[in-house]
């Protein structure tokens, strides 16, 4: 089993100069991510006063359509962010980078991914409330942030899960059930949205445990977790060699709805 790694996000000073060595290497000279957290209680002031020169029309037109104001500061302040680091991958203007969908994987559809056409670097955002966490590497990534969910979700969802980890999940005692869901359900996000298939791969197919430390990585993926703040659990998928996802990443032939989308 591949060694995990727990990541530590950077905080960035939006509307600094952001500074990222590109491209990253981690050590043994594998691939490693740009890791950055920000938060819209924070950072949104800030944000807000950079969106009108940064954002681009369909991203105004999106941050305008939230009824919420929470909801639009925290979105302004994840793409602002995802922009500055961007702009600092691929050396140029946050403004200038040009964001779009690839095919789905999963039916073809404009739907798929979010990339960019400005140069090799992929990239995945999550929020959850009005913590985001992204994530630019030279190869296919995915990250996922959660709020550590109310009793009653975890109740209603952990039977979707891989059963081993429905199985760990009723072996905890009530108080820890939470934590725990919020952790396995962060590495799955994380894993499918770097495979670029989201929920349309089954729940069910992959183990990655519920434990404090990851328990598995399917073929050709490293997923860790990733430092978060009180009441939350984060996670990121970096792949580690092309390859498609397997039946089941346990070695098992294994046979919700979401808690959000970014």
């Amino acid at each position: 089993m591949k060694a995990t790694v727990m990541y530590a996000p950077t905080t960035p000073v939006l509307g600094a100069s952001a500074s990222v060595v590109w491209p990253p290497r981690a050590d043994g000279g594998g691939a490693a991510p740009v890791l950055w957290s920000v938060d819209a209680e924070r950072q949104g002031d800030v944000a807000a006063r950079l969106a009108v020169g940064v954002l681009d029309d369909g991203e105004k037109e999106r941050a305008a359509s939230f009824v919420r104001e929470a909801d639009r500061r925290s979105y302004v302040t994840a793409h602002v962010a995802l922009r500055s680091m961007l702009g600092a991958c691929l050396g140029i203007e946050p403004a200038a980078v040009r964001i779009h969908r690839e095919p789905c994987a999963s039916c073809g559809g404009p739907h798929g991914r979010p990339a960019t056409a400005d140069g090799p670097v992929h990239f995945s955002l999550s929020h959850s409330g009005s913590v985001a966490l992204i994530a630019c590497a030279a190869v296919p990534v995915g990250v996922d942030v959660e709020a550590v969910p109310r009793p009653g979700v975890v109740r209603e969802v952990a039977g979707e899960l891989h059963p081993r980890e429905t199985a760990e999940l009723l072996a905890l005692p009530e108080a820890g059930r939470a934590a725990a869901f919020a952790r396995v359900w962060a590495r799955k996000e994380a894993y499918l949205k770097g495979l670029g298939l989201g929920l349309t791969r089954g729940l069910s197919l992959d183990y990655l445990g519920t434990g404090p430390a990851t328990a598995n990585h399917p073929a050709g993926w490293l997923v860790s977790d990733v430092v978060a703040p009180d009441g939350f659990a984060a996670a990121i998928a970096v792949q580690s060699a092309p390859a498609q996802a397997s039946t089941s990443s346990d070695g098992e032939h294994a046979s919700g709805e979401q808690l959000h989308r970014a």
